[in-house]
Protein backbone atom coordinates (compact mmCIF):
# COMPACT_ATOMS: atom_id res chain seq x y z
CA UNK A 1 0.00 0.00 0.00
CA UNK A 2 1.30 3.71 -0.52
CA UNK A 3 1.65 4.26 3.22
CA UNK A 4 4.26 1.41 3.30
CA UNK A 5 6.48 2.84 1.37
CA UNK A 6 6.33 6.82 1.68
CA UNK A 7 4.25 9.48 3.96
CA UNK A 8 1.46 11.01 3.23
CA UNK A 9 0.45 13.83 5.70
CA UNK A 10 -2.27 16.03 5.12
CA UNK A 11 -2.37 19.52 6.38
CA UNK A 12 -5.60 21.10 6.75
CA UNK A 13 -5.22 24.81 7.29
CA UNK A 14 -7.84 26.96 9.54
CA UNK A 15 -7.36 30.81 10.31
CA UNK A 16 -10.01 32.36 12.27
CA UNK A 17 -9.71 35.32 11.16
CA UNK A 18 -11.54 35.60 7.61
CA UNK A 19 -13.05 39.10 6.29
CA UNK A 20 -16.64 37.46 5.17
CA UNK A 21 -16.81 34.86 7.78
CA UNK A 22 -14.72 34.94 10.95
CA UNK A 23 -14.51 31.74 13.02
CA UNK A 24 -15.90 29.43 10.08
CA UNK A 25 -13.63 26.35 10.77
CA UNK A 26 -15.51 26.60 14.30
CA UNK A 27 -19.00 26.89 12.25
CA UNK A 28 -21.80 23.95 14.21
CA UNK A 29 -22.52 21.52 11.03
CA UNK A 30 -25.07 19.13 13.33
CA UNK A 31 -23.19 18.10 15.97
CA UNK A 32 -19.66 19.31 14.61
CA UNK A 33 -17.87 22.06 13.67
CA UNK A 34 -16.71 22.26 10.08
CA UNK A 35 -13.14 20.98 10.97
CA UNK A 36 -14.57 17.76 12.31
CA UNK A 37 -15.76 17.04 9.47
CA UNK A 38 -13.10 17.62 6.91
CA UNK A 39 -10.45 15.79 9.45
CA UNK A 40 -12.34 12.72 10.28
CA UNK A 41 -13.02 12.48 6.53
CA UNK A 42 -9.23 12.24 5.66
CA UNK A 43 -8.27 10.59 8.20
CA UNK A 44 -10.62 7.93 7.49
CA UNK A 45 -8.57 7.77 3.74
CA UNK A 46 -6.59 4.69 2.81
CA UNK A 47 -3.46 6.72 1.64
CA UNK A 48 -2.92 9.18 4.47
CA UNK A 49 -0.65 8.79 7.15
CA UNK A 50 -0.93 11.86 9.02
CA UNK A 51 -3.84 14.62 9.44
CA UNK A 52 -3.19 17.65 11.15
CA UNK A 53 -4.73 21.10 11.76
CA UNK A 54 -2.29 24.03 11.07
CA UNK A 55 -3.70 26.87 12.91
CA UNK A 56 -3.27 30.72 14.18
CA UNK A 57 -5.78 30.42 16.92
CA UNK A 58 -5.95 28.96 19.95
CA UNK A 59 -9.74 28.56 19.90
CA UNK A 60 -9.41 26.22 16.83
CA UNK A 61 -6.39 23.98 18.27
CA UNK A 62 -8.40 23.27 21.43
CA UNK A 63 -11.61 22.63 19.37
CA UNK A 64 -9.73 19.71 17.56
CA UNK A 65 -8.20 18.46 20.46
CA UNK A 66 -11.33 18.34 22.36
CA UNK A 67 -12.05 15.57 19.19
CA UNK A 68 -9.47 13.86 19.89
CA UNK A 69 -7.66 15.71 16.21
CA UNK A 70 -4.05 16.55 16.31
CA UNK A 71 -3.33 20.41 15.70
CA UNK A 72 -0.20 22.26 15.35
CA UNK A 73 0.50 26.19 16.20
CA UNK A 74 1.66 27.89 13.17
CA UNK A 75 2.22 31.52 14.18
CA UNK A 76 2.98 34.32 10.93
CA UNK A 77 2.31 36.40 8.25
CA UNK A 78 1.09 33.72 6.15
CA UNK A 79 -0.14 34.86 2.50
CA UNK A 80 -2.06 31.60 2.13
CA UNK A 81 -2.99 28.12 3.05
CA UNK A 82 0.02 26.85 0.58
CA UNK A 83 2.34 28.55 3.04
CA UNK A 84 0.99 27.41 5.88
CA UNK A 85 0.98 24.06 4.83
CA UNK A 86 4.70 24.85 3.98
CA UNK A 87 5.65 26.10 7.46
CA UNK A 88 4.44 22.43 8.44
CA UNK A 89 6.54 20.82 6.18
CA UNK A 90 9.54 22.94 8.13
CA UNK A 91 8.60 21.49 11.27
CA UNK A 92 7.68 17.58 10.38
CA UNK A 93 9.86 15.35 8.37
CA UNK A 94 7.67 14.05 5.61
CA UNK A 95 7.43 12.98 1.59
CA UNK A 96 4.64 14.10 0.31
CA UNK A 97 1.73 17.21 1.76
CA UNK A 98 -1.40 17.23 0.97
CA UNK A 99 -3.12 20.81 1.69
CA UNK A 100 -6.80 20.51 2.05
CA UNK A 101 -8.59 23.41 2.94
CA UNK A 102 -10.71 23.88 5.87
CA UNK A 103 -13.88 24.75 4.12
CA UNK A 104 -13.97 22.08 1.24
CA UNK A 105 -15.61 18.64 3.09
CA UNK A 106 -14.83 15.77 1.39
CA UNK A 107 -18.63 13.33 1.65
CA UNK A 108 -16.65 10.46 1.16
CA UNK A 109 -12.55 9.54 2.01
CA UNK A 110 -12.16 8.70 -1.27
CA UNK A 111 -11.90 12.50 -2.74
CA UNK A 112 -8.77 12.60 -1.28
CA UNK A 113 -7.82 8.94 -2.98
CA UNK A 114 -8.43 10.35 -5.93
CA UNK A 115 -5.79 12.55 -5.51
CA UNK A 116 -3.05 10.71 -4.13
CA UNK A 117 -3.04 7.71 -6.14
CA UNK A 118 -2.37 8.85 -9.44
CA UNK A 119 0.00 11.63 -8.03
CA UNK A 120 2.17 9.22 -6.17
CA UNK A 121 2.11 7.14 -9.52
CA UNK A 122 2.77 10.73 -11.74
CA UNK A 123 6.22 11.47 -10.53
CA UNK A 124 4.69 15.63 -11.05
CA UNK A 125 5.31 18.06 -7.99
CA UNK A 126 2.19 19.10 -7.87
CA UNK A 127 -1.30 18.33 -8.23
CA UNK A 128 -4.91 18.83 -8.05
CA UNK A 129 -8.77 17.64 -8.69
CA UNK A 130 -11.46 19.11 -10.64
CA UNK A 131 -15.00 17.92 -10.96
CA UNK A 132 -17.73 18.68 -14.03
CA UNK A 133 -19.74 21.59 -13.41
CA UNK A 134 -23.28 21.00 -14.12
CA UNK A 135 -24.89 24.26 -12.93
CA UNK A 136 -24.91 27.15 -14.50
CA UNK A 137 -24.89 29.18 -11.75
CA UNK A 138 -21.95 27.92 -10.48
CA UNK A 139 -20.27 29.10 -13.88
CA UNK A 140 -20.86 32.38 -13.07
CA UNK A 141 -20.24 32.21 -9.46
CA UNK A 142 -16.89 33.67 -8.40
CA UNK A 143 -16.89 31.81 -5.44
CA UNK A 144 -16.80 28.58 -7.84
CA UNK A 145 -13.30 28.39 -8.91
CA UNK A 146 -12.67 27.33 -12.60
CA UNK A 147 -9.96 25.29 -14.13
CA UNK A 148 -8.97 24.80 -18.07
CA UNK A 149 -6.44 22.27 -18.62
CA UNK A 150 -4.86 20.99 -22.01
CA UNK A 151 -5.27 17.40 -23.00
CA UNK A 152 -2.35 15.83 -20.69
CA UNK A 153 -4.36 17.17 -17.61
CA UNK A 154 -2.00 20.15 -16.78
CA UNK A 155 -3.63 22.88 -15.79
CA UNK A 156 -3.68 26.31 -18.51
CA UNK A 157 -5.60 28.73 -16.33
CA UNK A 158 -7.43 28.80 -12.67
CA UNK A 159 -10.09 31.33 -12.44
CA UNK A 160 -13.31 32.76 -10.72
CA UNK A 161 -14.57 33.81 -14.36
CA UNK A 162 -16.55 31.66 -16.44
CA UNK A 163 -13.91 30.46 -18.21
CA UNK A 164 -14.14 28.64 -21.19
CA UNK A 165 -16.08 31.54 -22.53
CA UNK A 166 -18.15 29.99 -25.65
CA UNK A 167 -18.44 32.85 -27.19
CA UNK A 168 -21.17 31.64 -29.70
CA UNK A 169 -23.59 30.82 -26.86
CA UNK A 170 -25.51 33.50 -25.69
CA UNK A 171 -27.14 31.81 -22.60
CA UNK A 172 -23.67 31.34 -21.40
CA UNK A 173 -24.39 27.66 -19.74
CA UNK A 174 -22.63 25.15 -18.63
CA UNK A 175 -21.02 23.00 -20.58
CA UNK A 176 -20.45 19.21 -20.07
CA UNK A 177 -16.59 18.10 -20.57
CA UNK A 178 -15.99 21.89 -20.50
CA UNK A 179 -16.47 23.29 -17.40
CA UNK A 180 -14.92 22.60 -14.23
CA UNK A 181 -14.71 23.42 -10.82
CA UNK A 182 -11.48 23.30 -9.45
CA UNK A 183 -11.62 21.35 -5.69
CA UNK A 184 -9.72 23.16 -2.54
CA UNK A 185 -6.88 21.33 -2.48
CA UNK A 186 -3.78 20.61 -3.58
CA UNK A 187 -0.31 17.96 -3.48
CA UNK A 188 2.86 18.12 -3.22
CA UNK A 189 6.44 16.72 -3.46
CA UNK A 190 8.11 18.12 -0.35
CA UNK A 191 10.85 20.02 -2.80
CA UNK A 192 8.00 21.90 -4.64
CA UNK A 193 5.89 23.19 -1.59
CA UNK A 194 8.97 24.79 0.00
CA UNK A 195 10.04 25.89 -3.61
CA UNK A 196 6.78 27.60 -4.11
CA UNK A 197 6.61 29.03 -0.61
CA UNK A 198 9.34 31.15 -1.08
CA UNK A 199 8.75 32.56 -4.28
CA UNK A 200 6.97 36.39 -4.49
CA UNK A 201 3.02 36.66 -5.00
CA UNK A 202 2.62 36.67 -8.49
CA UNK A 203 0.43 39.53 -10.12
CA UNK A 204 -2.17 37.02 -11.26
CA UNK A 205 -2.19 35.63 -7.61
CA UNK A 206 -2.65 38.71 -6.21
CA UNK A 207 -5.36 39.60 -8.80
CA UNK A 208 -7.59 36.97 -8.64
CA UNK A 209 -6.83 35.92 -4.78
CA UNK A 210 -5.72 32.23 -5.74
CA UNK A 211 -2.43 31.12 -4.59
CA UNK A 212 -2.52 28.52 -6.99
CA UNK A 213 -1.26 30.85 -9.88
CA UNK A 214 1.61 31.69 -8.29
CA UNK A 215 2.75 28.18 -9.09
CA UNK A 216 1.84 28.59 -13.37
CA UNK A 217 3.17 32.25 -12.99
CA UNK A 218 6.40 30.32 -11.88
CA UNK A 219 6.97 27.89 -14.46
CA UNK A 220 6.06 25.21 -11.74
CA UNK A 221 2.98 22.70 -13.28
CA UNK A 222 -0.16 21.59 -11.60
CA UNK A 223 -1.56 17.79 -12.87
CA UNK A 224 -4.96 18.11 -13.10
CA UNK A 225 -7.29 14.47 -12.20
CA UNK A 226 -10.60 14.27 -12.60
CA UNK A 227 -12.68 13.16 -9.55
CA UNK A 228 -16.69 12.27 -9.49
CA UNK A 229 -16.68 12.50 -5.86
CA UNK A 230 -18.91 14.88 -4.04
CA UNK A 231 -17.78 17.78 -1.78
CA UNK A 232 -19.38 20.98 0.01
CA UNK A 233 -18.39 24.04 0.72
CA UNK A 234 -18.49 27.04 3.08
CA UNK A 235 -17.93 30.71 1.51
CA UNK A 236 -20.18 32.67 3.42
CA UNK A 237 -22.36 32.50 6.52
CA UNK A 238 -25.33 31.96 4.18
CA UNK A 239 -24.05 28.32 3.12
CA UNK A 240 -23.97 27.09 6.62
CA UNK A 241 -27.84 26.24 6.68
CA UNK A 242 -27.86 24.58 3.34
CA UNK A 243 -24.56 22.72 3.95
CA UNK A 244 -26.22 21.42 7.71
CA UNK A 245 -29.00 19.82 5.94
CA UNK A 246 -27.03 17.83 3.00
CA UNK A 247 -24.40 16.60 5.34
CA UNK A 248 -27.65 15.78 7.39
CA UNK A 249 -28.69 13.71 4.60
CA UNK A 250 -25.63 12.30 3.28
CA UNK A 251 -25.59 10.79 6.56
CA UNK A 252 -29.27 9.34 6.96
CA UNK A 253 -28.28 7.72 3.56
CA UNK A 254 -25.02 5.79 4.56
CA UNK A 255 -26.60 5.27 7.48
CA UNK A 256 -29.37 3.51 5.88
CA UNK A 257 -26.26 1.69 3.92
CA UNK A 258 -24.40 0.65 6.43
CA UNK A 259 -21.39 2.86 5.79
CA UNK A 260 -21.43 5.02 8.13
CA UNK A 261 -18.07 4.36 10.55
CA UNK A 262 -16.51 6.16 12.88
CA UNK A 263 -12.85 7.32 11.15
CA UNK A 264 -10.45 4.87 12.39
CA UNK A 265 -7.97 5.98 15.22
CA UNK A 266 -4.30 6.42 14.22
Amino acid sequence: MTKATSSVTVVIPARYGSSRFPGKPLVMLGRKPMIQHVYEQAMACRAVTEVLVATDDERIKQAVERFGGRAVMIAGDYRTGTDRVAGVARMFDGDYFLNLQGDEIPLQPDLLTDLIDPFMKSGVGMGTLKRTIDSTEDVHNPSVVKVVTDQLGNALYFSRAPIPLVRDDPSRRAVGGLHYIHLGLYMYRRDTLLKLAALPTGRLEDAEKLEQLRALEHGIPIRVWDTTQASLRIDAPEDVESVAEKLQQFDVIKRELGLLKAAPSR
